[in-house]
């Protein structure tokens, strides 16, 4: 009798044990989730509160010390050099010559890893005069265009609409004579000239494509505002909306190209990304965010 008394405390302390550290690990797991995946301002019924979620819930967008995210911040080149290193792993088509240091990147600076790697790897490029401008906002079309570049987007129509360098540089009435004699460069040569080229080209907008292209035909029938997108950038953001990576609050059609683009934007951007890699698994289609990806317009005719 006393044996199987014995039998039965034992049994019934070790079911109150395991009941314990269940209840434990339970707790544990609903406080890291609590603490990843929520931010005190980001409720649930924020436009982006989806693609915020789930980066963060990957690591790949933090929060601050306070438990804020500030969805409305605009991002620096340096944080987006940050994030592009957590949400992308790319092998480098470029190495950093020997002593080529950016100038206002301190050697203990917080962001010089994610900086070298956005450029090796093709994302970013610096300025002329060797600076990188770390605390200058990135615009949604920067962005775009970064992404492209790094990830090699491809659509149906980049191949016949990425400008020339002529094209980039000169006016419309001079676009015309320049297609006559096209300048051929290296790729690679042409990416690390973007930045040097970025304040004239943002003068030529989308007006001076021509509309017989695909790229220019995706652009002005998807956006309001394809007029204030920069000519260098219009094969890059037909090729993210072709893959429906651009996503715009509160209207699909405003694209608010050249505007410094926020926390929200660019964790939805990158999320984006990841989707059309087949990454990260798409937000629900019956979301509240879903209404905010940009699909691309059913065209009415061939376009050669």
């Amino acid at each position: 009798m006393t044996q199987l008394t014995k039998i039965v405390s034992a049994g019934v302390s070790l079911l109150s044990l395991n009941l314990i550290v269940l209840a434990v690990g339970a707790l544990d797991t609903s406080a890291q989730s609590s603490s990843v995946n929520t931010f005190s301002d980001v409720k649930s019924s924020y436009w982006a509160e989806p693609f915020i979620r789930g980066l963060a819930a990957r690591n790949i967008v933090t929060g601050y010390p306070d438990g804020t995210f500030r969805p409305e911040q605009p991002v620096d080149r340096d944080e987006f050099a940050a994030i592009i290193r957590k949400a992308f792993d790319r092998p480098a088509i470029r190495q950093i010559q020997s002593g080529a240091v950016y100038k206002d990147i301190p050697a203990n600076y917080w962001a010089t890893r994610p900086i070298e790697e956005a450029y090796q790897q093709g994302f970013m490029s610096g300025y002329a005069g060797g600076y990188f401008r770390p605390n200058q906002p990135v615009s949604k079309v920067e962005a775009i265009v970064a992404l492209n570049k790094g990830l090699n987007l491809t659509t149906s129509a980049s191949a016949v609409t990425v400008p020339t360098i002529a094209q980039r540089v000169f006016p419309e009435q001079t676009t015309r004579k320049a297609v006559k004699r096209r300048i051929f460069m290296p790729l690679a040569f042409t990416t690390l000239m973007q930045p040097l080229l970025i304040s004239k080209a943002q003068a030529v907008t989308a007006n001076a494509v021509d509309l017989n292209h695909p790229a220019s035909f995706i652009i002005t029938n998807t956006y309001a505002d394809a007029n204030k997108i920069p000519q260098y950038a219009v094969g890059d953001v037909a090729a993210a909306t072709e893959k429906n990576i651009v996503v715009n609050y509160p209207n699909t059609k405003v694209l608010n190209p050249t505007k410094p683009a926020t926390r929200g934007e660019i964790t939805a951007l990158i999320y984006q990304t990841l989707v059309s890699q087949g990454k990260i698994e798409p937000i629900a289609i019956n979301s509240a965010a879903s209404q905010f990806i940009v699909r691309t317009p059913i065209r009415k005719q061939k376009v050669k």
